[in-house]
């Protein structure tokens, strides 16, 4: 265990990675959306995506985790295993530190009334529907699973190479738009609207954890081929 804590403090050597970048994309977000609403002449409130732009970096922080970090690792004896469950320790701990910033976020929000112009970028209803522990398990998910999903991928690359990794991203990419042709064809995206509707943000949040859960695992089957 004490090495594997040592595998999250070289993951936070440089903390911009995990605290100031987002917190600067984040602060850039906000400040952008604000001005935008500002500008929108209506009284009705107000609500956009802006704070959405740090929950895709994770997918960077993802990628770099393994492509940089890992080969340094090696080189100071680290095993793949401590390696591995240092990494997703430290994703956990930053997703829940956003996760935390987003509730503080939509508090802000609520007690300034969309910060003067009825405008939101934390505090959106159907993801607070649940309430702040429901808001923070939808936030924490969308970022660990973003994280999840590059480490994974660049996990599949330094495993088998560029090409693999293609097909892999193409097969994906054939399956869900084989999905898509289905629920068009049988015509249920009434029923998939209506599942969404009762299961709710925090129902998906929840089905999202599984989903962090079987990519880990792919993630950690791939890692025992990766090359430094």
């Amino acid at each position: 265990m004490r090495r594997t804590l040592n595998v999250v403090r070289l993951q936070l050597i440089n903390r911009q990675t995990f605290i100031w970048v987002p917190l600067i994309i984040l602060g850039s977000a906000v400040l952008i959306s604000v001005l935008i609403y500002a500008m929108i002449p209506v009284d009705t409130p107000k609500y956009g995506g802006g704070g959405q732009a740090p929950l895709w970096y994770f997918f960077a922080i993802g990628l770099s985790a393994m492509t940089l970090t890992f080969p340094f690792s090696q080189a100071m004896s680290i095993t793949r295993r401590e390696f591995f469950l240092g990494t997703i320790i430290t994703a956990i701990l930053g997703s829940a530190f956003l996760g935390v910033i987003f509730l503080i976020g939509g508090g802000i929000e609520t007690l300034t009334n969309g910060y003067g112009v009825n405008g939101y970028v934390f505090y959106l209803p159907w993801l607070w529907e649940a309430g702040p522990l429901g808001a923070f398990t939808v936030y924490f998910t969308l970022a660990l699973f973003l994280f999840v999903l590059g480490f994974t991928g660049a996990t599949i690359y330094k495993s088998w190479g560029p090409m693999v990794l293609t097909i892999v991203s193409v097969g994906l990419a054939l399956v869900l738009l084989g999905l898509v042709f289905l629920a068009t064809r049988l015509e249920l995206w009434g029923q998939v609207g209506i599942a969404i509707m009762d299961l709710g943000a925090l129902g998906l949040a929840l089905w999202g954890l599984v989903a962090v859960a079987v990519l880990a695992g792919v993630s950690f089957l791939a890692f025992r081929r990766a090359k430094p």
